[in-house]
C-alpha cells in the first residue's frame, strides 16, 4: 500500500481533544486512509458510514447520554461521509467538550458541506487534513524515483487518482467512470448547481484551456450562461477539489495585469477524460499544457503537504510578457517557467525581475522536474 504523506501529521494528532476532518475530493482514498491509520486501534473503534440512514438518524443532534451509548466503549470513533448528517457540526463539537478522550475521525468528499457545516462549531476544535489523488512524492517514495520517471508520460495523460494507478490497462474506462458517476456527485446534490449540462458545459471549456488566462465572460458566451453563474460553478468546483485557481501577481507596477486567474485540474487523467482524449503524448498538440497542469498541481501538493505557506501565482504584463509560475515565500519571489522541450530558450523578463524580490529563476523540463516537486 502507498503511504500518504498526510498519514503520520494524522496519527501525530491522535488524542489531542480536537476533532480530525480528513477531507478531499471523492475517490482520492480518504476511506482507505483512515482505515489504514486507526489498524493499530481497531479493537476499540466505532465505524460508522454516513451513508446508512440509521447512521443518519443516530448521529442527527444526539444528547450525550445517547451519544456515549453509541460509542459504547471504543476510544476511536470514525463517520464516513460525515456531510451527510444534517448538522453534524453540532454532533462533532459535542464529541470534542463532553468526550475529549474519545478520538473523532471524520471523512467528506468536498468543502461544500463538511467544511462549511464545521466551520462555526468546531472553530479551535479540530484538525483538519486534505488528500489529494497520490502526489509525486508520495509515488517516488513507493516506486523510487527512477520508475516514477518511466512513468511520467503515462501519468501525464491519465492521472494519479488511486483506483488508476492500481488498474494498470483500465484507465480509460475507470476514469471515465470516474467523471461521470463519481467526480459531480456532491454538486449535483448541491441546491445551486440547477443545471447539470451547464456544469459539465463549463468543466469542458476550462479543460481546453488550462494553461491559459481564463475570462469568465468569454466562457459565458461560449457556453451561454452569465459570467456570474460561470464563476459561481468554478467556485463549486474549487470547493469539490476538482480544480483550483491561480491568480496573477500584481503590486500594481506598470502594465501588469491584475486580476487574471488561471484554471488547473488536480488531475491530468480527469482533464483528458472531460475531453475524452486520452492519445499518447507524441500525438497530441496540448502537451505543453499538460505538462504545465501536472507540475503546478503537482506543486500545490507538495507545499500543502509540507506545510510550506507560500502564495502562488502568475505573472503577466499586458505587452504579453509572462512567467508560468510564481511563488512566494516570506517577501521573497521565486519564478518558474515550465517546458516540455528541455533545449528551450528563456528569459525573464527585466520588468519582473527589476520590481521583485527574486530569489531564484528556473526552468523545468523532464531533465530536472524532480528537483522542483521533491524540494
Amino acid at each position: 500500500m502507498i503511504t500518504r504523506k498526510i498519514e503520520k501529521n494524522i496519527t501525530d494528532r491522535f488524542f489531542s481533544g480536537k476533532a480530525i476532518l480528513i477531507i478531499g475530493a471523492r475517490q482520492v482514498g480518504k476511506t482507505t486512509l483512515a482505515r489504514k491509520i486507526i489498524e493499530p486501534f481497531k479493537e476499540e473503534t466505532l465505524w460508522l458510514t454516513a451513508d446508512a440512514p440509521e447512521t443518519e438518524q443516530m448521529l442527527t443532534r444526539p444528547t450525550l447520554a445517547r451519544l456515549k451509548a453509541i460509542i459504547g466503549k471504543n476510544r476511536i470513533v470514525v463517520i464516513d461521509e460525515a456531510q451527510r448528517i444534517p448538522d453534524i457540526g453540532l454532533t462533532l463539537k459535542l464529541f470534542t467538550d463532553q468526550l475529549p478522550d474519545v478520538q473523532v475521525i471524520a471523512t467528506g468528499s468536498s468543502a461544500l458541506d463538511l467544511t462549511e457545516k464545521t466551520a462555526e462549531p468546531l472553530t479551535g476544535r479540530k484538525w483538519e487534513f486534505l488528500l489529494f489523488p497520490f502526489s509525486f512524492s508520495e509515488l517516488v517514495t513507493h516506486e523510487g524515483l527512477i520508475d516514477a520517471h518511466g512513468a511520467m508520460k503515462h501519468r501525464l495523460v491519465f492521472g494519479t487518482y488511486p483506483e488508476i494507478i492500481a488498474a494498470r490497462g483500465d484507465e480509460r474506462e475507470r476514469l471515465n467512470l470516474l467523471t461521470t458517476s463519481y467526480l459531480y456527485k456532491d454538486l449535483f446534490r448541491y441546491e445551486q448547481v440547477k443545471k447539470p449540462v451547464l456544469l459539465e458545459k463549463i468543466v469542458r471549456a476550462l479543460a481546453l484551456q488550462i494553461g491559459n488566462e481564463v475570462s469568465y465572460n468569454e466562457v459565458a458566451q461560449l457556453v451561454g450562461s452569465s459570467p456570474q453563474t460561470v464563476e459561481k460553478y468554478i467556485d463549486l468546483l474549487e470547493k469539490s477539489y476538482v480544480l483550483f485557481r491561480l491568480p496573477a501577481l500584481s503590486r500594481n507596477f506598470r502594465n501588469e495585469i491584475k486580476r487574471g486567474r488561471k484554471i488547473y485540474f488536480y488531475d491530468n487523467g480527469v482533464r483528458n477524460a472531460i475531453l475524452g482524449n486520452f492519445s499518447p503524448l507524441e500525438s497530441r498538440t496540448d502537451v505543453g499544457a499538460l505538462w504545465e497542469n501536472f507540475l503546478v498541481s503537482e506543486r500545490i501538493k507538495y507545499l500543502h503537504y509540507n506545510s510550506i505557506f507560500a502564495n502562488s501565482y502568475f505573472w503577466r504584463t499586458t505587452e504579453q510578457k509572462e512567467i508560468d509560475y510564481i511563488e512566494e515565500l516570506d517577501g521573497k519571489f521565486r519564478a518558474v517557467e515550465f517546458k516540455w522541450q528541455p533545449k528551450s530558450k528563456v528569459r525573464f523578463p527585466d520588468a519582473f525581475m527589476q520590481n521583485y524580490s527574486v530569489i531564484e529563476t528556473a526552468i523545468v523540463t523532464p531533465e530536472n522536474y524532480d528537483g522542483f516537486l521533491l524540494v
